[in-house]
């Protein structure tokens, strides 16, 4: 299990099972742990989801599909807990969702 610390100073959990969750639902993210773990600590952007859980984005110029923005959703328990549900790479956030913090 890794932990890095969320925006608002939260440790956030990786799980070996999201872990193999994150892998078997989207391959490409398979060398992307590390860019994982940077989006959460060093986000861009934070956008509010639709059942509590927050969205980390972060633009990387290079990835194993081109230039993308890496979003890492993740659920803030308590201010002492909280874990990450999945992550994938997307061409742009979605605009439609509320944005609670911008770089």
């Amino acid at each position: 299990m890794l932990i890095v610390y969320s925006h608002n100073n939260v440790p956030i959990r990786l799980t070996v099972e999201r872990w193999q969750h994150i892998v078997y639902r989207h391959p490409e993210m398979e060398l992307q742990r590390e860019q994982i773990l940077d989006t959460l600590a060093k986000p861009d952007l934070i956008q509010q989801g639709d059942f509590g859980e927050l969205l980390a984005i972060r633009f990387y110029p290079k990835t194993p599909l081109t230039s993308k923005f890496l979003v890492a959703v993740y659920r803030e328990v308590s201010s002492n807990d909280g874990f990450i549900l999945t992550a994938y790479l997307t061409n742009r956030p979605l605009g439609k969702r509320v944005i609670i913090w911008k770089r």
